[in-house]
């Protein structure tokens, strides 16, 4: 996370108007944007998680508490990184967040050089999955261009199978292989076998 020219914001969930400030006055003085709502409502209805970077959530709050929030945020396969505040004795509640896939929780009143680092390292881990995201969807638009048959070869030959052996499997001749493994590199844009197993792997990957 830049501290400079910071453009994808960090979201801010709590109740309290004055935990919002001190939060929102922090990340303002350290360059960070962010969006602020002061309840889970505000925050589902705005639906701002698309191009955020990570969402500091209050686990304890009226009508939709942070537990709920974060299970429905799961629940709609966001996988935005979330930094639970906790209050004294929460500490169950932040265990059970953690099982629900929170990327760390911080209790109150919180160190800020502290909070800025669990968000620094919230927002790495949020670019990360979303720079996988974005090649899983490439990949799958890539592949999808394939025939059957050549999805077949393309399945075959990532398995690491010779192009005889193909033939055989697949009951064709090997110059019809090559024709057919020449046009799954020509849709993929693989350049060589590496990367289009690379693109396999892409494909695969769970977030």
């Amino acid at each position: 996370m830049s501290k400079a020219g910071q453009t994808a914001p960090v979201l801010v969930v709590d109740d309290d108007d004055a935990v919002r400030a001190a939060i929102g006055m922090l990340l303002q003085a350290s360059g960070v944007a962010y969006r602020a709502f002061p309840g889970a409502r505000e925050f589902l209805d705005a639906a701002p998680w698309e191009d955020a970077v990570c969402l500091v959530l209050d686990v304890r709050m009226p009508e939709i508490s942070g537990i709920e929030l974060l299970k429905q945020l799961r629940t709609r396969g966001i996988a935005l990184p979330v930094i639970v505040m906790t209050g004294h004795g929460d500490v169950p509640m932040a265990v059970t967040a953690m099982k629900l896939g929170a990327y760390d929780f911080i209790e109150k009143p919180f160190d800020e050089s502290h909070l800025l680092e669990l968000i620094r390292q919230a927002a790495a881990v949020g670019a990360a999955s979303q720079t996988r995201e974005a090649e899983r969807a490439a990949a799958a638009e890539r592949v999808a261009s394939l025939t059957p048959r050549e999805r077949e070869v393309f399945e075959l030959v990532t398995a690491g199978k010779l192009n005889k052996v193909i033939a055989y499997d697949l009951g064709l001749s090997a110059r019809t292989v090559e024709i057919h493994r020449a046009r799954v590199m020509e849709k993929t844009g693989a350049g060589s076998l590496s990367e289009l197993v690379r693109l396999k792997v892409a494909l695969e990957s769970e977030s």
